[in-house]
């Protein structure tokens, strides 16, 4: 997933570069989006792998 989110990243830079702004904005968005949920999972992942430890 944080694959896709520097995609989207990627995207965007090069779409504000040439000057396609609504790509721009939602391209953006979308990595904004895909990023919080990667890292929500990965702390949720963090917690659940400590707590099969102890």
């Amino acid at each position: 997933m944080l694959k896709w989110s520097v995609i989207f990243l990627i995207v965007a830079l090069v779409a504000g570069i040439f000057g396609f702004f609504n790509i721009v904005a939602a391209a953006a968005t979308i990595a904004k989006v895909l990023f919080f949920i990667f890292l929500v999972l990965f702390v949720i992942s963090l917690f659940t792998g400590r707590s099969r430890n102890l």
